[in-house]
Parts: C-alpha cells; structure tokens; sequence
C-alpha cells in the first residue's frame, strides 16, 4: 500500500516508519523539514518525503493524489501551555482539506484513552481531534492509548529519572491515580495491523497492555526490577504548579510538557474492552516485560527513537535549516585546530561526544552550564542523546541540536539550544591533511551578547583547548 506518514519525525513515528518498510508498504513521509528527519541515509532511499507544516499551510501545499491510507500522528502538548489545543485542532483541520484532495481511503489516528467524564485539557483535545478528522472523505480508525513504555518514550524516560535519581520522593496524590500502560511494540502491532482492515473502518479502539497500574506502582515496580531501593510518600498538598516544576528539576522533560503532564495524571486513563486484540492476534506484553525489552535496546545502543530528539523538547519549535550556514559578519570565534595521526578514532571521538562520553576534558563545568541553563528555564544537559555513537541531523545532543553530522565529509555541526544573549555553534570537521578544526561561533546579541562572551573567555580557553587535545590525540 501507498501510505502518508504524518508526524514521521516524532518518536512513534519514525518507529512505525520502519515497521511500515519491513512490511513492504510505499511511504510518504510528511514533515516540517526534509534534513530534520533522524533516519539513516539508506532508509531515506527507500521513501519519498514531502515538506510540509500543517499549522502554516501555503497556499499551492498539495498531497499526492493516490496514497491509500494516512496515519495522522501529530501531536502539540509539548509545544504550549496554553495553547496546543488550538494548535491541534488546527492542524487537524488542515490535514483534511488535504486528504480530502487525495484517493485516500483510511486515515488512522493514535489518540488517548478518554472514558472519564471530566477530562483534561489535553484528553479533550484528542477527542476533538478525533471528531475533526471524522470530517474526512476518507473511513477512519482511532487508537486509543496511555501511557507508552519503550526506550526514549517520555513516560518511560521520566519514571526512569525519577526512581534513579530520588531513592526517597514525596509525592501529589496524583501517583494513586488508575493508568493503563503498553508496551511499544504493541503500540506497534496495533498501528500496523489496522491498516486496509475494513472492518476497522470507522471504529474506535481503547488499546492497553496487560496490567492496570498506579503511577506509584509503576515506578515501585521500576525500582524492583533494577533492584532500587525506593520510598514515596505521599501529600495533598502539592500542586499542579509545585508536580510540574517538581517533574521538571528532576526528569529529562520540558517544563511544557510537564505542566500538560501533570493536568492530565488526576484522571484515570483505563482502557475499555473491545475484540481488537483477538481480531489482530496480539500478544500483550506485561508491563514489567516492556521494561526489559526498553532496556535491552538501550544496553544494546539500538534505541530506534526518542522523544528528546522532537523539535519540541528544545527551544526553537521552527525550521532550523536557516542555522545551517554558520554567519561571519558580527561574530566571535574561538578556532582550535590540531593534527591528528588517527583521523578514525578521532572522528569516532567527535561522533560520540557529548551525553555519558561528556566533552572529554572538564565535563564538570559542561554539567554545571548545565544546571545553570536548567535553573533559568532553559534544556540544560537533561536530554543527552539517544545513543552512544550514532547520531543523525535533527537530533538533540544535550543542550545543542544537531544540524549537520555527515561522516563522509568528517563534519558535525552543532547548534546552541541553550539560554544564551545571542545564537551559538559549535563545529569538528576532519579535513584531508588529517588536521581537525573545531570552532565556536557566537553572534551575540547587543551589549549583554559581547559581555557574556568576554566573560566566558577564560572558561573558553581552557575548556576548547583541552578538548581539541583529547579529540585529536586521544
């Protein structure tokens, strides 16, 4: 089949991606920026991809005409407070004036599960999602799901900060509250296998894994498994405001997607039955089995997505392309470079820095820019990265975002996320004499941009020095 791949950079996404390849389907994938999409090169040989933003629609933004089925898997909690209900809707407003243009004949949506009758800001704008896209020409199928538990998912990666890193937590109430977790690869055999099933065509389905779960069971039953000794206890008096700052200090989230986070985890997220399973022939993972499995990909270092590398766990939500051609006029530079007798170890030292490797010389005062940028609200080191020596164009590498890292060339470009008065860059590029160059770029903005800049100059000198040794040398 010919199939839409919408929200094809988000951490669902480029998983089914792949699982749509391994079953032999023609995929399009949709997204905001072509060099945005963290695949490997040979997988972007075998698709087609499409530009395209469904919140700014230009005015000639066409779909192809005959692509059978669509998934429509965009989401926007992460990107507002406020907001992203709006965003949603209109996004999804958009994609029908478009699919309705084309031959499609099923549009599946991954929702949330929203049985209960007072609803979160956030369930309540999945359901209207849900009614939007059932204004299509095309038959519709909707999934709904909770929490999902797989390496690099939010909800995996913030029970896993919160049980390493606080061995004894004081709680909100909320963690008594009913959800109903499922493993990924579930998630997975869901999406794929109501695709072209026509008796799955304008239905509904609540999808969950084994075990009806408290938050404060999922993580004692965390801590079990990984042999941590854990306490919580438990308060009314902790706010919405205090569990979103709480979460955020803590875990690798954003604040945004904290505060949406916390909102929704007062209401009970607990699948109803249905026959899909039987119909699909699925087998149901426990929830301690979607914990082994997200640990074997990551000891494995084959975690395929993460939700830290969507545009939205970082400060710049647009297209990021513009940043690609690092400016001259304006701005200040520290440029090591150094000769290297071992351009592969070195380049393979340039791939994996950063995360648990850290910046090979004075990773303490990184982790203390780190902590400083979180304090004022910024990404500080909280991201890491995904794995350990791969990395692709569009991923988050700590408080940087990746914009070119292509092995060929020998060249890795990266960009600040970080608060900073001004925009900053860091690049390592091997050149054919074996030399490696490594240069900062910042172009400051105004009087406090060049105070920051000269005040950082004796940490400059003695951090980027240090670290073009150990690259080139080793």
């Amino acid at each position: 089949m010919k199939v839409l791949l919408t929200g094809a950079n988000g951490y669902i996404g480029i998983r089914l991606l792949y699982e749509l390849l391994k079953q032999d389907h023609e995929v399009i994938c949709a997204v905001r920026s072509a060099t945005r999409l963290s695949v490997p090169q040979e997988i972007k040989d075998q698709i087609e991809i499409i530009e395209i933003d469904f919140l700014n629609l230009k005015s000639d933004q066409e779909l192809p005409k005959n692509i059978d089925a669509a998934y429509y898997l965009i989401h926007s909690m992460s990107s507002s407070t406020e907001s992203f209900d709006t965003m949603e809707a209109d996004s999804a407003m958009n994609f029908v004036q478009l699919i309705n243009t084309t031959n499609c004949k099923q549009v599946i949506y991954l929702s949330g599960i929203v049985n209960e009758e007072k609803l979160s800001k956030h369930l309540l704008s999945r359901k209207r999602v849900e009614d939007l896209l059932y204004e299509s020409t095309a038959e519709v199928t909707v999934l709904r799901a909770g929490i999902i538990v797989g390496s690099g998912s939010s909800s995996f990666e913030i029970i896993r900060d919160l049980c390493e890193k606080l061995p004894l937590m004081i709680t909100p109430k909320w963690v008594n509250t009913k959800t109903h977790p499922i493993a990924i690869r579930n998630v997975m055999s869901y999406l794929t296998g109501v695709l072209g099933r026509e008796d799955c065509y304008n239905h509904s389905y609540d999808i969950g894994g084994k075990n009806v779960l408290t938050y404060k069971e999922m993580m004692t039953r965390y801590a079990k498994m990984r042999k941590i000794k854990l306490y919580i206890f438990t308060v009314p008096v902790m706010t919405p405001k205090l569990s979103s700052y709480w979460l955020y200090f803590v875990t690798s989230t954003s604040y945004k997607l904290a505060q949406n986070l916390v909102n929704s985890m007062a209401i009970e997220v607990v699948a109803q039955p249905n026959n899909l399973r039987e119909k699909l022939g699925i087998e149901l993972y426990s929830y301690e089995e979607a914990l082994d499995m997200a640990f074997a990909k990551i000891e494995q270092n084959q975690v395929a997505s993460s939700w830290k590398d969507s545009m939205v766990s970082g400060r710049f939500k647009h297209n990021l392309n513009k940043y690609k051609q690092v400016p001259s006029y304006g701005c200040l530079k520290d440029a090591q470079e150094m000769k290297t007798n071992d351009p592969a170890s070195a380049l393979e030292r340039i791939w994996s820095i950063g995360g648990k490797n850290g910046y090979y010389y004075a990773t303490y005062l990184w982790k203390i820019r780190g902590y400083v940028d979180k304090i004022m609200g910024g990404v500080g080191l909280r991201r890491g990265r995904t794995n350990t020596n791969t990395i692709y164009a569009g991923d988050s590498l700590d408080f940087w975002r990746v914009l070119v890292a292509d092995k060929k060339e020998k060249r890795l470009l990266l960009f600040a996320e970080m608060r900073v008065p001004g925009e900053a860059w860091l690049e390592f590029e091997i050149d054919e004499d074996d030399v490696v160059h490594q240069t900062a770029t910042f172009r400051p903005r105004g009087i406090w941009g060049r105070l920051y800049w000269y005040a950082m100059l004796p940490f400059h000198y003695f951090i980027f020095a240090g670290m073009m040794r150990r690259i080139a040398k080793g």
